[in-house]
């Protein structure tokens, strides 16, 4: 569970209220179930209209990873990479084989696999790359869909207030003008409802849904990386070292900080710690 989307929403969320209760004369005026109903209601039909329904259908599982904090262990990969190498210098082909059925991560685990099967470095790398760019087009175009909702909502905010105010005029002329003030600030409720679910729900979720997309490309280019040495029959040694700058340095890019990103992506290492430490004894 990722505890900052948890968190920030909840912060915002009480930010709003805290700032309702304390500066409205009239709190219940904030609460307008007609205008939330427009507001949800059309940003869901619009993006109906945007967007097929096969990509639609994938919502839920682009909305749950805002909400999981999928551990990636760039050291395991590293060691995997590096002990495969070591039974391909020793001829041993029958361990990587073996190896392979262990390995969790798909990409990696393809790439090793078509290098015992000497596919051509090329070939290799115009495979993995090509799996790459899928993988960003695809988590964009997912991540577009929440991009597309942020954009309706305001519309739909406005589209409440028009109709609110068209009532509100409708009625301006008539004996009780007490009231005019109070429809006024309801119609002006569907903007605020609009604005909310925005920046505050649609748009973080966009924005997080690409940041994991570019860390998960990261990790698979380290792989590509390690992969043409694989195939280029270097040390164990020399893959293990190289990858692991390869790592810093894109790890000071993104955080400006070392200790942290490795932290980060070393934790699911706990599960791990006796294959790596029988790994490292390789060396």
């Amino acid at each position: 569970m990722d505890l900052s989307t948890i968190a920030g929403i909840l912060a915002g969320l009480g930010l709003i209220v805290l700032s309702i209760f304390f500066s409205a004369v009239e709190p219940g005026v904030y609460i307008n179930l007609p205008g939330l109903l427009v507001v949800i209601g059309g940003t869901i039909a619009a993006t109906l209209v945007s967007f097929p329904t096969s990509e639609l259908g994938k919502v839920w599982r682009v909305l749950g990873y805002a909400f999981r904090n999928r551990q990636y262990s760039v050291r395991d990969d590293i060691s995997e990479i590096a002990h495969a190498a070591r039974l391909r210098r020793h001829g041993d082909l029958a361990r990587i084989e073996d190896q392979l059925e262990r390995i969790a991560n798909p990409f990696l685990k393809t790439s090793i696999q078509l290098v015992i099967d000497n596919t051509p470095t090329d070939e290799i790398v115009n495979i993995l790359q090509w799996r790459i760019k899928r993988l960003r087009e695809q988590e964009r175009a997912e991540a577009q869909i929440f991009h597309t909702m942020s954009v309706y909502a305001p519309a739909f905010g406005m589209f409440g207030t028009l109709i609110g105010m068209v009532n509100m005029l409708y009625g301006i002329n008539g004996p009780d003008l007490n009231n005019v003030g109070h429809n006024m600030a309801v119609a002006l409720m569907t903007t605020l409802y609009g604005l909310v679910l925005s920046n505050l729900i649609f748009k973080p979720i966009a924005i997080k849904v690409e940041r994991r997309t570019e860390k998960r490309a990261m990790i698979m280019r380290m792989i590509v990386e390690g992969t043409i040495m694989l195939a280029g029959n270097r040390s164990p040694v020399f893959i293990r070292e190289t990858l692991k700058s390869f790592s810093a340095e894109h790890d000071d890019e993104l955080r400006g900080e070392s200790s942290a990103f490795s932290d980060e992506l070393r934790a699911p290492e706990k599960k791990s710690s006796k294959k790596n430490r029988n790994l490292d004894e390789d060396f």
